[in-house]
């Protein structure tokens, strides 16, 4: 365990939502000659025969939205922790979704490197209502219409693309993992400890092993404290979940702490609410940021139908992190989910799911 922080947190990442709501300046909207650049850039890859996932940065290049995506990149990391790049051009492709991934690709690879989210390898996935509950053993909360908790994701930086907006609902929320540190330091110091010891995270059968009932190598810091950096890692639900794999129940106490980390993200004077408009990227950074979104109801449309691509990304230059804290999946510190051989839509997956088609 490293050490425990016992002062406040200062700095650009310790925010409150309703001071940030009162402004826009972690909003960026693109111009028409960054749209045209990213037009001409999908049109370039598909007149040179290039296919998703298969060009470079600089087969994509941005002269002048490239520059402003790292400005945003060092605002994330170094900043507040999270930004919205708002009016990407996805009306104008209308159902060439291949072109939206492509374009949302190229912008990726000049802000970092994607790495793969399910046992599948997916690089991109749809988060979209497939009908599932969330409750059942291993199914992920992307595929529902269910309320999102708080949680942060297991990459350095997660970007979520809107392609459609839900009709109701759908509220994406987030916190300050710093600013939630410095509420339980005054408010609930004796929790601290638990929360630097960490627990066992269930991997979902996601793991090297394959194993349905695997869950991490060692213990994953929910609060780490490492370079000079405060870094948060929390999924209540895989350490439930987790605890229940290994056999060795949490206690109340442990408990509380997890639940007093997800009560505080989501407190009034906390949380910051935002709507997603078709067109917005969201960057968060999961050592800095908290997530969550609210239920939503969808349209009766299927080609309505709320859809975000999410793609997770390790970035250049990114901070240092404690080694019990870096290796979240058993891949190493900041892999992806290990791939499988022959794999679903994710390992465990309820069979309902093999060889669904996804909704686009």
């Amino acid at each position: 365990m490293g050490d425990i922080l016992n002062q406040a947190i200062t700095g650009p990442d310790v925010w409150l939502g309703p001071e940030i709501a009162k402004r826009d300046d972690w909003i960026g909207c693109v111009s028409g000659d960054e749209i045209d650049e990213l037009n001409k850039a999908v049109e370039s890859i598909r007149a040179h025969g290039r296919r998703l996932f298969t060009f470079t940065r600089e087969d994509f290049p941005l002269p002048t939205l490239g520059p402003r995506l790292q400005n945003i990149l060092d605002e994330v990391e170094n900043g507040r922790g999270f930004a919205l790049l708002r009016g990407l051009p996805v009306a104008d492709y209308g159902t060439d979704y291949e072109a939206l991934k492509i374009l949302y690709w190229g912008v990726a690879l000049h802000l970092g490197s994607p790495i793969t989210q399910n046992a599948r390898g997916d690089l991109i996935c749809e988060i979209t209502d497939l009908g599932f509950d969330k409750s059942k053993p291993n199914v992920r909360g992307y595929v529902t219409n269910q309320t999102g908790p708080f949680h942060n994701d297991s990459c350095d930086v997660v970007g979520l693309f809107c392609i459609h907006p839900s009709r109701e609902g759908g509220k994406s929320r987030i916190a300050s993992s710093a600013a939630v540190f410095n509420a339980i330091l005054k408010e609930n110091p004796d929790y601290l400890p638990v929360l630097f010891k960490g627990f066992h995270f269930d991997l979902r059968g996601e793991g090297v092993t394959g194993d349905l009932n695997e869950v991490t190598f060692h213990r994953i810091p929910i609060f780490s404290y490492h370079a000079g950096r405060f870094n948060c890692r929390y999924n209540a639900r895989s350490v439930l979940r987790g605890a229940i794999k290994i056999g060795e129940d949490l206690s109340d106490f442990e408990q509380d702490a997890l639940n007093c980390v997800r009560d505080m993200a989501g407190r009034d004077d906390i949380r910051l609410d935002m709507d997603f408009q078709q067109g917005d990227i969201q960057l968060n950074n999961n050592h800095s940021i908290l997530h969550s979104r609210t239920a939503f109801i969808d349209w009766p449309e299927q080609e309505k139908k709320r859809c975000l691509y999410r793609l997770w990304m390790t970035i250049p230059n990114g901070r240092p992190l404690a080694p019990e804290y870096a290796d979240r999946l058993n891949t190493g510190p900041r892999g992806g989910v290990h791939v499988q051989d022959g794999a679903g839509f994710w390992a465990g997956a309820p069979k309902e799911l093999e060889g669904k088609v996804l909704p686009m």
